[in-house]
């Protein structure tokens, strides 16, 4: 029996759960922004008790028996809505709701308590407004969805100026980050001191850390999925920033009143064009520079009630150039990603929504060097063509439905070196480039079994296919080339394939407390392999292959959830297990060369548990949250640490972040953020000696030590002048202080020598190197 055959047996199984009585009617229709237009994803419904969200498009569907109900809208952002409908036939109804910051005479306002994170039976689910992550302090006063999420219980950053970030124990490229449907594979601009997301372009950011849904795939950890705004359907607008060293502008608004809208957003950096006039052209390092640009681009078109176009993308680069003139020595490194995204929303009927899309990637990374007759060029990347489909079915006002598949056809290039010297030409062993397929389909349900019991659970199957072009070779222990096979276009070399179920429970105590619990099983087919501990654009992406076989976890979790004073404060615990198989490291003393990477590999285990506690404060002058988390994360290898269990790179065994946001008045607000961590591990020279005049270190067990703790306090004041009724242009300052207390942090330790080895006065001292002191900043913001 394939498993194209089980899968069509479980959704029989899954749709034949489901009876339909006489006499019920559907309500349907899209949440949407009463001022810009915008579908409002993930708003909740309320009705009878039980409560949905709607889809990220904004649409929703209700089936109740014949009658008169009111339903009760709500979401963070917007002020809650009361809806009375009289269900006696089939009922199409869009809904607007009012933003909290809009004129609340335009609708009747319903006082309604915010109970999702306890009502929901998904765990470790959490959506981030883009204005809660304007509202926090800013490093050089970028806004960074990325920095915002890393303030979160059980999400760790992955070091002081970097982008990577670390969730339950799983590396960076364990994170499924997707804009609009497009995966993002690298997701940082100046070396992961900034990430790629413009904020002005962002309508929701939503992180899922534990109890992934089976809709999602191809990663152990978590997923980050970000949402493109729409652009504003009823007017236009225009929204920026100047900073002190990156300007962005956005501009939205209708192509046609009630069919068409688009947004257009852009930011780039200044740094080259600010230093250059400092430059002499005398100078060594006369044409060295470096900047980073984002472009955000969407449209989309309302072709009937039913049809809707969405075409967006997004493009994005950073330059860095180095020049030596009295070394005769250039260096060229651009990397960057663009995606693009086609998507068609068809409702089939009152119960069934549907999308479809297409989607292109393509990231890249090149390093080009030459100095007098010598040159060598290193790039690697990956492109994607991706064509999916997912339906949103709504049997009954207890469940929500959502099926669909996937197919990816990706181009890698791991890892191709190349150079020459005079006449000598240098190429790789191996051609580098990598093909695969990879397939998914998946099932889930979300079904109120009671008024006590909720239940989301669901199937995904996976494969993946490395495909030919390829030469493989045989080699003996010597890595000497013995014989070799060649792969055709599109011949099979070797298929994974399994199955990942999905549930989470959600147990409701009384309406402010539950109890939820979940397990997940993932595959991941695609790796990301450091030698560093960051998160670089050096760093590569390798598919699983006839070598590299997929990575697989077990994570399973549990929490109280309770909320306080009418659902002001929201609080949660948390605990999770979390074992992955087929880690991948790279072998001891390994160093670049133009042999194929997945050649230098160690195959491993690792396993992760901890504790996360959080309180939200959701209403009020004052809001903010603090969250904790306790943790441990190990690996073990039999090849590394004479196979022995050592603490990943990224065990931490405290993390603490405190976020605040208060509103003085109506011109000021204020905002603060406090950070506490464990030194991150690492591996330090524990013994000196000289051999043969050569001063040698013997390194300690893997990461034997921690780096001194880490942690620093942010301020920020926002300062709105007074709005003049018939004024058009809106504008605000922003004040920021990093590191308000001047905290060197640790960033590495490296030994110093003095003395000379000969004559026994030899001296080494460990020195400690930190990246940021205090920093100030100031950014004009501006909307019109």
């Amino acid at each position: 029996m394939t498993w194209k055959k089980i899968l069509l047996i479980v959704f029989i199984v899954f749709t034949g759960i489901h009876s339909y009585a006489q006499n019920k009617y559907t309500l349907n229709g899209y949440i949407r922004d009463s001022v810009s237009g915008e579908s409002i994803l993930s708003a909740s419904i309320s009705f009878g008790g039980k409560v949905i969200a709607s889809n990220s498009f904004g649409f929703y569907s209700i089936t109740l028996d014949e009658g008169e109900y009111t339903i009760l809208v709500s979401h963070t952002s917007y002020m809650t809505r009361a809806v009375s409908v009289q269900l006696t036939h089939d009922i199409q109804q869009n809904i607007l709701l009012v933003p909290k910051a809009g004129d609340l005479n335009e609708v009747v306002v319903y006082s309604r308590k915010r109970d999702a994170n306890v009502r929901n039976a998904q765990m470790g689910k959490i959506d981030l407004s883009i204005g809660q992550i304007k509202s926090i302090p800013a490093f050089l006063g970028e806004v960074d969805i990325l920095k915002a999420i890393q303030l979160l219980p059980g999400i760790q950053t992955a070091g002081e100026g970097n982008s990577g970030f670390y969730v339950r124990g799983g590396g960076p490229d364990q994170n499924l980050i997707i804009l609009d449907d497009a995966v993002v594979y690298n997701t940082g601009h100046l070396f992961g001191f900034f990430s790629i997301f413009n904020s002005d372009a962002i309508k929701n950011t939503s992180i899922i850390k534990g109890g992934m849904p089976a809709q999602y795939g191809g990663r152990l950890s978590s997923v980050l999925d970000v949402t493109m705004k729409d652009g504003n359907s009823n007017r236009f607008q225009g929204e920026g920033g100047i900073g002190l060293i990156a300007s962005r502008l956005s501009i939205q608004g209708p192509l046609k009143k009630d069919k068409a809208s688009f947004i257009l957003s852009g930011r780039r950096t200044y740094i080259d064009a600010l230093a250059k006039p400092f430059i002499p052209k005398e100078s060594n390092a006369y044409g060295s520079g470096y900047y980073f640009y984002d472009l955000n681009a969407k449209v989309n078109y309302k072709i009937s009630e039913k049809d809707k176009l969405f075409l967006s993308g997004y493009f994005g680069r950073d330059v860095f150039s180095f020049r030596d003139k009295k070394l005769s020595f250039r260096a060229d490194i651009p990397w960057g990603n663009s995606t693009g995204t086609l998507r068609w929303n068809h409702i089939f009927n009152p119960r069934l929504f549907a999308n479809t899309t297409l989607v292109y990637n393509d990231y890249n990374f090149n390093f080009g060097a030459a100095q007098n007759n010598f040159e060598i060029n290193l790039s690697s990347g990956i492109k994607d063509g991706t064509f999916k489909m997912d339906f949103d079915f709504y049997p009954s006002g207890s469940h929500k439905m959502k099926f669909g598949g996937l197919s990816t056809y990706h181009k890698f290039i791991p890892n191709v070196t190349s150079g020459h010297q005079d006449s000598v030409v240098f190429q790789p062993s191996n051609g580098g480039e990598k093909y695969a397929l990879e397939n998914a389909l998946y099932i889930q349900d979300d079904w109120d079994l009671s008024s006590k019991i909720k239940l989301n659970y669901g199937l995904r199957w996976s494969s993946f296919t490395q495909l030919g072009p390829y030469t493989k070779f045989i080699k003996d222990d010597n890595q000497n080339k013995l014989d070799s096979t060649y792969y055709k276009n599109f011949q099979k070399i070797i298929t994974y394939s399994g199955l990942e179920p999905r549930a989470t429970i959600r147990y409701s105590v009384d309406n402010t407390t539950s109890i939820k619990a979940s397990v997940t099983r993932n595959l991941q087919f695609i790796h990301l392999v450091s030698n560093a501990g960051t998160t670089l654009p050096t760093d590569l992406w390798v598919p699983s292959t006839f070598l590299v076989k997929p990575q697989i976890s077990m994570q399973y979790a549990a929490g109280l959830f309770r909320n306080f004073q009418n659902n002001v404060y929201e609080t949660s615990v948390e605990v999770y297990y979390k074992r992955m198989q087929n880690q991948i490291e790279y072998k001891e003393g390994y160093s670049p060369s133009l042999r194929d990477p997945e050649e230098e590999f160690v195959f491993g285990k690792g396993w992760s548990y901890g504790s996360e506690w959080f309180v939200n404060k959701t209403r009020g002058r004052l809001t903010g949250w603090i969250g904790y988390t306790l943790s441990w994360t190990w690996r073990q290898f039999p090849q590394l640490n004479e196979g022995l269990k050592y603490p990943a790179k990224y065990d931490r065994r405290n993390d603490l972040s405190v976020v605040g946001m208060f509103e003085l008045n109506k011109k000021w607000k204020l905002g603060t953020v406090f950070i506490y961590a464990t030194g991150n591990a690492t591996s330090l020279p524990e013994r000196f000696y000289v051999l043969n005049g050569v001063l040698t270190q013997e390194y300690s067990a893997i990461n034997k030590y921690r780096l001194p703790s880490y942690h620093r306090l942010d301020l920020s004041a926002t300062y709105t002048p007074d709005k003049k009724k018939k004024k058009k242009w809106e504008s605000s300052w922003v004040f920021s202080v990093y590191n308000l207390y001047n905290r060197k942090n640790p960033y590495f330790i490296y030994f110093d020598q003095t003395g000379n080895p000969y004559n026994g006065s030899v001296q080494i001292q460990a020195k400690q190197v930190s990246l940021f002191p205090i920093l100030p900043s100031v950014t004009w913001n501006f909307r019109f």
